[in-house]
């Protein structure tokens, strides 16, 4: 099997060899009885376990598992279908695969990647989807050659504008391949808007994400519904967050205290196409 990915220290391709990953320059990179590969070295990490902790991908977990965010993966997944075979699709910040798995579902004869910095996420990932590549690896540094990605998806992940410009397939004047896309799910105006109630005395209005420097904007949907959700299923929804660290205990007694609660799920769906414009300041950063 041919994978797409290159060196994280030196940048050359690397060649798949049993279950070991190596390069030119002998770097060595094995898979994990699990599937996945990590292409973090120890010398790139910032913290000692950098990304979600375990609490945190198994409060993702079981949230997901509802399927509440059902309808926004499905969504996601319909822009895949028209991408023709053997394209390459990189699912940045993947978390635990919730997303990637529907990606390759949607597009199968795509060769589909997912990437995310946190381990434990990636290690669920890659056991419970052994169709699709899974690797710890940064987003902001991501291990793949310039122009490799047909498709980008990004689900709730910071955007680095160089990268993914560096990532998205920009085809020359004599190519019959389009250019590559972007996709970027980001929070709707009021998305959990009673949650954050209960600990802000006013919730602003989330806004669409900046056009990222090298592409341009072709769609943007906003997708929402209300549902029901018991106590507990909350809690875990407010783990997945950022504002689960706004979170006191007073907060959390009073959310537990309710049998089931009403919340708004709305999310801004923006497509992105990569345009010939900062493409030569994009290149810079490989």
């Amino acid at each position: 099997m041919t994978l797409a990915y290159l060196c994280p220290i030196c940048q050359q391709p690397l060649a798949l060899t049993d279950k070991t990953l190596r390069c030119a320059a002998n770097h060595s990179f094995d898979f994990a009885k699990e599937g996945y590969v990590n292409l973090l070295p120890v010398q790139f990490k910032k913290s000692k376990d950098p990304g979600d902790n375990l609490e945190m991908v198994q409060a993702r977990r079981a949230f997901l598992a509802s399927d509440h965010y059902g309808f926004l993966q499905q969504a996601i997944a319909a822009h895949l279908t028209e991408l023709p075979a053997g394209s390459c699709v990189i699912d940045l910040g993947c978390g635990e695969g919730f997303y990637t798995h529907a990606l390759k579902a949607a597009a199968p004869d795509c060769q589909v990647y997912g990437v995310d910095i946190s381990k434990p996420a990636v290690k669920y990932a890659a056991k419970r989807y052994p169709d699709c590549h899974f690797s710890v690896a940064s987003i902001a540094q991501t291990p793949f050659a310039t122009g490799q990605a047909n498709a980008l998806v990004s689900v709730f992940a910071p955007l680095f504008d160089n990268e993914l410009a560096r990532l998205a397939h920009l085809a020359d004047a004599e190519s019959t391949q389009t250019n590559g896309f972007l996709l970027v799910a980001s929070p709707g105006p009021w998305h959990l808007k009673e949650l954050k109630e209960i600990i802000y005395r006013e919730v602003e209005e989330h806004t669409p994400v900046p056009c990222p420097l090298g592409f341009k904007q072709v769609s943007q949907q906003v997708l929402s519904k209300h549902v029901l959700l018991p106590s507990d299923l909350a809690c875990h929804l407010i783990m997945m967050t950022p504002f689960a660290w706004k979170f006191r205990p007073e907060h959390w007694d009073s959310l537990r205290a309710l049998n089931e609660i009403s919340v708004k799920l709305e999310f801004y769906l923006t497509r992105f196409e990569r345009c010939a414009q900062q493409q030569e300041s994009a290149e810079v950063n490989i």
